[in-house]
């Protein structure tokens, strides 16, 4: 039996974890992983608590889904609610990050994204994470 790459082995229960998503609008999931180790895992949903737009619908403003925390967010929060460090963490995600989710990340001191989906690449984005100095690299899908 073959065993896949660490790498591969991470981006699949990142795929694992969006379908845990419950804002249709986008099946998003991130895994932060130190030294082969899962630290946390986030998904799109709705805060603690809070109806899920599956649950209620959609809160648009602006064309944009207020009611959901992206996956990079909660898997940082996540991380944060149980003590572990994020600093040269490596996020592994099933889309490319938005801005504000790329500015969270640099400030959680990850070194590497890996990520599948070109979902909406922002250049800024792109800027900021080259200026920070996080390694991004671009997986095929399986």
């Amino acid at each position: 039996m073959n065993r896949p790459p660490w790498d591969t082995y991470f981006m699949r229960i990142a795929d694992d974890v969006a379908t845990r998503s419950t804002c249709d609008r986008a099946l998003v999931g991130a895994v932060l992983v130190r030294e082969k180790h899962i630290i946390s895992t986030g998904y799109n949903g709705s805060p603690a608590g809070l109806e899920h737009c599956d649950d209620v619908g959609h809160l648009m403003i602006e064309g944009h889904c207020v009611r959901t925390v992206h996956a990079e967010v909660n898997a940082i929060i996540q991380a944060a609610v149980f003590g572990l460090a994020t600093k040269d963490a490596v996020c592994y995600v099933t889309h490319f990050p938005c801005l504000n989710c790329t500015k969270m990340l640099i400030n959680a001191r990850i070194s590497r994204l890996y990520y599948k989906n070109d979902y909406r690449v922002d250049p800024i984005a792109l800027e900021f994470f080259k200026t920070a100095g996080v390694e991004i690299i671009k997986v095929d899908g399986e």
